[in-house]
């Protein structure tokens, strides 16, 4: 800017300006790619954009061709949620409050300490309370749209389904779609000079007001009339293109999705769908208030275990990212959460579950991965039968090691392949024998258990290769 403004003194022979104007073009010269030559047609330039298989195993090379490659180099690249949880909690154990953590996180990782303590039954119900709260179409109802959507003959049935799925999501995360709006206008007060943020801050009072009494409509006038109208015109009067216009752009996505969760509209969407003669016999009975309640009871288990441990552990996260703990409880933060990020990612067609505890006082901390709907033509050469699963168990088990668990199961006929740390390999035989008589007594049929010594821990992309397959992907560039 200070040489195109003209605001410096020019240093006498140092004339940019001058220097580019006498520099000469080069048809012939092969150091310099793609030349404009106005007598002939130039060919393709050597550089592009596409990063072929050669940069995807390279470390910290981003790809810039496709979201989708990105997302599995950086699946590749995450360290395991097992590990990390076992060396943020299990090597701290007893030792909570260290140099360097303040009282405040300290407090939280103790009562995460205290939720792991489980025997048999509370670890069954966490499994349970953990796989309930991990879905929000459960129930009779989902049941039966996804029926009707995979046996829909018509793409307008497809579509209202899933614009009635849409519009319970949104319904269904009105408080944290709320906790979003706030955060945003308050990002933007503090972006903004005391002269527009006054004004801001007294309509963040009164929507907070709005919010705590369920006024969606008057909130969402609000937003409309008052609040977007001030925002824009700062925006066009400063030319602020950074902070401000980001977060004006964030919150026009929240308040699209506020309007979308509404009554009215999870109504009308519900209304749309039973104007279809293939879901009419079986909706019909089903009026508006019982379809509230009954989707208000399918909600997710906020009073669940699994919650209260996913809430505590984000608090702790939250508190230790802000500068309350020491750089290594932060970058073990940090890693949890980019791991849980990665792994709960839209591209995942995969589910995936965490499962922390303390037995018999030993720590374990241990990852489930869970393909539901796993093919098996090509791995078996078996087509037409159901019930297929596979699902990748890593455990990591304090005094012993890292554990990996590959699992499918077909019908009733079950292969388990077992990679264990060095001191526990010399027990293999016993491990197989247990298990086939574990699989034998609750009516399975083991037809291949298989203990060995782990040589590197399995990723996820080499159990679940449907990752990479086109159908289960999204490969587009921004």
């Amino acid at each position: 800017m200070p040489e195109i403004l003209g605001a410096t003194n020019p240093v006498p022979g140092h004339d940019s300006a001058i220097t580019n104007r006498n520099l000469p073009v080069s048809p012939n010269n092969t150091q310099i790619q793609n030349i404009p030559d106005p007598s002939r047609v130039s060919g393709p330039d050597g550089r592009t954009e596409q990063q072929g298989s050669d940069l995807q195993g390279q470390a910290g090379g981003i790809r810039y061709d496709s979201n989708f490659q990105t997302f599995l180099q950086r699946l590749r690249e995450n360290p395991g949620m097992a590990r990390t949880l076992t060396e943020l909690f299990a090597s701290r154990e007893g030792t909570v409050v260290v140099s360097g953590m303040s009282e405040g996180i300290a407090g939280e990782m103790a009562e995460i300490l205290q939720m792991l303590h489980m025997d048999q039954g509370q670890l069954l119900t966490f499994l349970t309370s953990n796989m309930k709260a991990g879905t929000r179409f459960g129930g009779a109802l989902f049941a039966l749209l996804r029926n009707a959507y995979a046996g829909a003959a018509s793409e307008s049935v497809r579509a209202d389904i899933l614009q009635f799925l849409k519009s319970y999501i949104d319904y269904s995360s009105t408080s944290h779609i709320e906790g979003n709006i706030m955060r945003n206008m308050r990002g933007m007060a503090e972006a903004m000079p005391r002269s527009w943020a006054e004004h801001l801050q007294d309509m963040i009072s009164q929507l907070q007001n709005g919010m705590a009494a369920g006024d969606r409509e008057g909130n969402l006038q609000l937003l409309r009339q008052q609040v977007f109208p001030h925002m824009s015109e700062y925006v066009e009067q400063t030319h602020d293109m950074g902070t401000a216009r980001g977060i004006l752009s964030l919150l026009t996505l929240d308040v699209a999705r506020y309007e979308n969760g509404s009554e009215e509209n999870l109504l009308m969407a519900f209304h749309r769908l039973k104007g279809f003669g293939t879901l009419r016999e079986q909706l019909g009975a089903v009026d508006d208030k019982a379809l509230l309640n009954l989707l208000k009871s399918s909600q997710f288990q906020q009073d669940s275990v699994a919650a209260q441990y996913a809430d505590r552990l984000a608090s702790a996260a939250a508190r230790a990212l802000r500068g309350e703990g020491d750089a290594q409880v932060q970058q073990a933060f940090q890693q949890l959460m980019n791991a849980m990020l990665i792994n709960e990612s839209v591209y995942m067609p995969v589910n995936h579950y965490i499962i922390p505890m303390e037995w018999d006082g030993r720590m374990m901390f241990s990852e489930l991965w869970v393909d539901p709907d796993a093919e098996n033509g090509e791995e078996n050469g078996k087509s037409g039968r159901g019930g297929a699963v596979k699902l990748l168990f890593k455990m990591d088990i304090q005094s012993l090691g890292l554990f990996d668990v590959v699992l499918k199961s077909q019908d009733r006929d079950v292969e388990i392949q077992i990679a264990c740390p060095e001191k526990v390999a010399v027990f293999s035989r016993q491990i197989e024998d247990s298990i086939s008589q574990i699989l034998s007594r609750n009516g399975l049929t083991p037809k291949g258990v298989v203990a060995r010594k782990m040589e590197r821990p399995v990723t996820l992309t080499e159990v679940f290769p449907k990752i990479f397959e086109g159908k289960n992907s999204i490969n587009v560039k921004v």
